[in-house]
């Protein structure tokens, strides 16, 4: 529902022709776990299983989705492989280390020994190897087989080459082993994938948090009354529940007996209580607090509101940004770097030393160093953050790639009604023409809009409410697009001519003339169709009702105009925030209304804004669009109607607001659960905030690895600074571990006004 007069209101279906096509969303995305555990596997075609998840802990456990349609991945699970198998190789690698004859050599101790004793070090880092390695070569042979090289492959080649050389060393006597080395590799590659998954499973934790929002059980009253205990999961449409203090409601539904508050902050980011009595709408998911409810079920399931949430909360932790594509691109060149490194340096050092101990150790440090983890971590760490933060704030994100983009935003169009203004149209003043009453006038009005749910015609109806009038039925309804509604009039019920006029209630006309008289109401948009005009008398009337902003309905009997009802929206007190906001962080602000010139900029002039497109039709929202795109700007729509819609889709950036319909929705990016025009301003702050944490991560992880590389390939080596492959493990999961930290900062970002 989008403005105060009729010229576009009763637009109340979707047209599928007039809206233009929408954005691709992008599939083939992960999570940084999924791209460390997958290997960067390709994306699955629909209804494929995803059954290279059993690379993660060397067949234990296949973490394929248990959905054709989705592909969530249980970070928990990833969390505990890496956590089991750090311990596990860590008491092993202990022995290892005890008998090694270099770090003996270096601290000054002999080894106890007994009959076998130097076979614990190669026997124990073969075990360590096989149990703690594997993974990581099983995860590397997904790269190369899908040809994306990636960090994966770089550990295998590290590990490998170390194993390698070191049975050489043992069964041939070429050198010194390596298996002191070759097991705290793996110790410490295990230990930065365990503290990667237990922050990716932090970041991702806002769909967990949702999901125990439900119970597991709720109080179904049955059929003599009496409170039942069922599973939430049996629960059926129109259900009657009993909703406790302190329990949660089990599903959407209309509260019928009680009165209470609600909290229904992880909903909708209100953090206010919300008061509830008999007819209002209740969230599955939200809290009781102080009063008893009983709940008439309106949906269940995967249709309810917190249903809705995850999915798009899921959607948006999978989808994946510019940004990412970027990073991933990054590290598929480090690892070509990383070989090419290697390579020279190889040669390098046999050139200098000869082949032996001291050319494997480089060669396996720059691996190891150059492993681009940070890098991959860098951005997915920032995304479900951003995700599980917005979802908290009642921003439901469903295109990562226009939440990136909202940090560019230089202008933002508004929808006017429902939007800026409360969407709640009162009638303030009705004009008649000479020989017609007010209530003949709104009769009419009332009669044609009997069917139909818009807000203007709830108000006239309310207004013939509380007036007392009788409204009498009609036949024919029929929404005229963008320009209002037409009705017939049963015969008997017409209003009749008044001595001087056209007709009154004290007239009397034949049955014929009466039968079938049309009756329509709407706006200017509506005179114009029907090539009508209003006269001189209601010509006045709507220039003083559009100089306070008020907007107006015309009432035709036929094709002439009887009367004019003059209308008021109010605009939101949040309104005035979010403009200020915006208009201080550098955003142009626009209003698109199908109002009149005059209501439309009475409410611009309020609110401050200087771009105004008014008295549009709805299938010309979207080209206002296309106007501000062409003069170079990254627009965004906000709105809440299906009139909405094809704006909503032709924007860079199409946010929903409140209480938008399921068409407004699928057609946005963003959805805003309440009905707060602030949340814009968070939206974009948010953006903003995300993207420099974004940059600040790549940043540190393109610079760790210009700063490392050359020190692991030896460059200092003539002055006698050498980083041996431990060392570089270490600086390699420590780079890690400051991009998860840095990542999880974005939770204290501020986003009140």
């Amino acid at each position: 529902m989008t403005d105060s007069t009729h010229d576009h209101d009763h637009d109340h279906g979707a047209h599928p022709e007039s809206e233009p096509a929408r954005r691709e969303k992008p599939t083939d995305s992960y999570c940084s776990c999924c791209r460390v555990c997958d290997g960067y596997r390709g994306t699955p075609e629909p209804g494929e299983r995803r059954d290279d998840h059993a690379d993660h802990d060397a067949g234990e456990r296949d973490h394929a989705d248990e959905h054709d349609h989705a592909d969530h991945v249980d970070h928990s699970d990833h969390e505990e492989m890496f956590k089991k198998r750090f311990f596990v190789s860590l008491v092993l690698s202990l022995p290892v280390l005890y008998y090694s004859p270099m770090l003996q050599d270096w601290f000054g101790y002999t080894a106890v020994t007994f009959p076998g004793s130097e076979f614990v070090g190669p026997v124990l880092g073969v075990a360590v190897f096989a149990y703690g390695g594997v993974p990581f070569l099983r995860m590397g042979a997904v790269e190369a087989r899908n040809r994306e090289p990636g960090m994966m492959l770089l550990i295998s080649l590290a590990i490998t080459v170390a194993f390698v050389y070191s049975l050489a060393a043992v069964g041939f006597g070429i050198g010194e082993p390596f298996f002191w080395e070759l097991v705290t590799l793996i110790v410490i590659f295990l230990l930065g994938h365990w503290i990667e998954m237990r922050s990716v499973r932090r970041a991702s934790g806002a769909l967990d948090e949702l999901a125990e929002l439900l119970p597991d059980t709720a109080e179904r009253i049955a059929e003599d009354g009496e409170p039942e205990e069922v599973p939430v999961a049996d629960l059926k449409e129109d259900d009657l529940v009993l909703v406790r203090p302190g329990s949660n409601v089990p599903a959407d539904g209309v509260v019928e007996e009680g009165e209470s508050n609600v909290t229904e902050a992880m909903i909708t980011g209100e953090s206010k209580p919300v008061k509830k009595e008999p007819g209002d709408e209740v969230i599955g998911g939200t809290t009781n607090r102080d009063g008893s409810l009983r709940v008439r079920i309106a949906a269940t399931g995967e249709e309810t509101t917190l249903s809705g949430i995850m999915r798009l909360v899921e959607e948006a932790q999978e989808s994946r940004s510019r940004t990412q594509v970027l990073a991933d691109r990054a590290a598929g060149w480090l690892f070509y770097a990383a070989l090419a490194v290697a390579a020279v340096t190889a040669v390098a050092w046999t050139v200098a030393v000869g082949f032996g101990l001291p050319v494997i150790e480089r060669v396996v440090t720059v691996l190891v160093i150059a492993c681009p983890h940070a890098l991959g971590l860098a951005v997915p760490l920032v995304v479900a953050i951003n995700t599980s933060t917005a979802a908290r704030n009642g921003m439901l994100v469903r295109d990562r790639i226009a939440m990136e983009e909202a940090r560019k935003l230089d202008t933002v169009v508004f929808d006017k009604t429902g939007t800026l203004t409360e969407g709640e149209q009162g009638v303030v003043e009705i004009a008649a023409v000479e020989g017609w009453s007010e209530d003949d006038v709104l009769t009419l009005a009332a009669a044609a809009e009997g069917d139909s749910e818009h807000m203007i015609a709830q108000a006239i109806l309310e207004e013939a409410g509380e007036r007392g009038l009788s409204v009498p039925d009609v036949r024919g309804f029929e929404a005229l697009e963008g320009r209002g509604v037409r009705a017939t009039i049963e015969h008997d019920a017409v209003p009749a001519a008044t001595p001087g006029g056209e007709r009154g209630p004290s007239g009397k006309r034949g049955a014929d003339e009466r039968d079938g008289q049309t009756v329509s109401v709407g706006g200017p948009n509506l005179l114009r169709y029907l090539e009508v005009e209003p006269g001189s008398r209601l010509e006045r009337f709507a220039d003083d009702a559009g100089e306070r902003g008020q907007g107006v309905v015309y009432v035709l009997r036929d094709e002439s105009v009887v009367g004019a009802l003059a209308l008021a929206d109010v605009v939101r007190e949040e309104s005035f925030e979010a403009i200020d906001a915006l208009q201080e962080m550098g955003v142009e602000v626009a209003m698109l209304t199908g109002d009149d010139a005059d209501v439309a900029h009475s409410v611009a002039d309020e609110l401050g804004i200087d771009t105004v497109f008014a008295e549009v039709l709805p299938e010309d929202k979207d080209e206002k669009i296309v106007e501000l795109q062409e003069e170079g700007k990254l627009v965004a729509m906000v709105g809440d109607g299906v009139n909405d819609a094809p704006a909503l889709t032709r924007a860079d950036v199409g946010i929903a607001i409140g209480s938008g319909t399921d068409v407004a929705v699928e057609s946005a990016d963003v959805v805003l659960v309440e009905n707060d025009p602030r949340d814009v301003v968070r939206l974009v702050r948010l953006s903003r905030k995300s993207y420099r944490k974004m940059q600040e991560n790549i940043a540190w992880a393109a610079g760790y690895n210009v700063f490392a590389l050359p020190l692991a390939a030896g460059i200092l080596a003539p002055i006698g600074i050498l980083l041996s492959p431990a060392v570089g493990a270490v600086l390699m999961s420590a780079s890690t571990v400051i991009v998860a930290i840095n990542a999880q900062l974005l939770r204290r970002v501020d986003l009140e006004l």
